[in-house]
């Protein structure tokens, strides 16, 4: 049975490139990077060389550059930290984060601090005059906004330098979760005008457990976890060198290949759309119809539950998603598209495509031969499905 794997933006396979460099520091090359012997010493230079290359990649100084344990952690340490240095004011974000900043919000309301949460249009587009509207209306009393670069579930391209120019106005920091774009489309800190960004290395074929945090210089921030002194006592404990030296390089190469692939990418990701646009009725697109990331397609279909349609298509080799990965298994609509205004019960027939540098035109022909027979054998057995005249 042939295998597609079409959900890229939940975990990405780690590159052999990726596993030849880590491999030595495992073994051969072990230290601590905070020990002062010969051992430490390599593994601290490997460390601060894949600093230096993350920030070129990006557009920063390696000084800006905080390794963490992933998007999550990045997340939490921006938004707490930043919350904690300033103590005081709102948090201001969107209704279509991902559940690693709505959440951690969520954490700090219940301490007393108030969250804003802005709309989004029917494309999951926030508007700057909304933000700039939030921003005066809290009279100066905000800590940080922050809203994703680029939308996990439907691919939405956020305005960010637009966005972050309001906040710069009001000198409040601003915060993005890039987790979903570095790799796919260009991400230049200065350019963007972002005070701090996340990013995780298993989203852009690194490896697991592994991230990072942009911090620009001179932002307040401080501290969620103690410990030692590890990256300049922003984040203890002993720091992952394997890892470290595999998400540089997989970033290294993701940002080499930023000329072709997304084109590549971009090529068969509109084949799969207009295939199923041709031969699937009662579908509807989620997310911008142009501002998208290149990878990824999110198609709602009535009639139909994206639990029964992603086992029939895993029943043929074929790996997809109804959303996020993090929200899998709850029985509750995407808060992404009920944001977007999407019904419940159409937002319940959504499918997530993400396609990554594996995969062929011969993947996506495979899925366009599989899917529409599953969807109509579903719409047959549905309860909502039309009697025969």
């Amino acid at each position: 049975m042939k295998r597609v794997y079409f959900d890229h933006s939940a975990t990405t396979p780690v590159r052999e490139e990726v596993i030849e460099a880590m491999l030595p520091y495992f073994d051969e090359e072990f230290g601590n990077a905070s020990s002062i012997h010969g051992f430490g010493q390599r593994a601290r230079e490997a460390m601060e060389t894949a600093r230096d290359r993350i920030a070129s990649c990006i557009g920063a100084s390696p000084e800006e550059i905080v390794f963490t344990s992933g998007g999550t952690e990045s997340n939490n340490l921006a938004i707490k930290g930043v919350a904690a240095a300033r103590g005081r004011g709102r948090i201001i974000t969107s209704a279509i984060e991902h559940h690693a900043v709505l959440n951690t919000c969520t954490s700090l309301e219940e301490d007393g601090l108030e969250v804003v949460l802005l709309r989004v249009d029917k494309h999951g587009l926030v508007e700057a005059d909304d933000l700039r509207k939030a921003i005066h209306d809290a009279d100066g009393d905000v800590a940080l906004v922050t809203i994703m670069t680029a939308n996990n579930e439907v691919g939405t391209i956020e305005p960010i330098r637009e966005l972050a120019a309001v906040a710069a106005e009001a000198e409040v920091p601003f915060h993005t979760d890039a987790v979903q774009v570095l790799g796919k489309i260009p991400v230049n800190v200065d350019e963007l005008g972002v005070d701090l960004l996340s990013a995780s290395a298993h989203k852009f074929c690194g490896p697991k457990g592994v991230g990072f945090l942009y911090v620009r210089g001179g932002t307040r921030i401080q501290p969620i976890q103690h410990g030692g002194h590890h990256e300049r006592s922003l984040r203890a404990g002993t720091e992952n060198v394997p890892g470290i030296v595999g998400m540089a390089r997989a970033l290294d190469l993701a940002c080499d290949e930023l000329g072709a692939e997304p084109k590549r990418l971009h090529g068969l990701r509109d084949r799969l759309q207009q295939g199923l646009m041709d031969t699937v009725e009662d579908h509807l697109l989620n997310g911008h119809p142009t501002l998208r990331l290149p990878h990824l397609l999110n198609m709602s279909f009535a009639n139909v539950e994206g639990e029964a349609m992603l086992l029939s298509l895993d029943a043929v080799g074929v790996a997809a998603s109804t959303g996020s990965a993090c929200s899998s298994g709850t029985l509750e609509p995407s808060h992404v598209l009920t944001a977007m205004g999407v019904p419940p019960e159409i937002a319940h027939g959504s499918l997530r495509f993400s396609l990554g540098r594996i995969n062929t035109a011969g993947d996506v022909d495979y899925v366009l031969e599989k899917l529409p027979p599953i969807i109509e054998r579903l719409r047959q057995m549905s309860p909502f499905a039309k009697e025969p005249g």
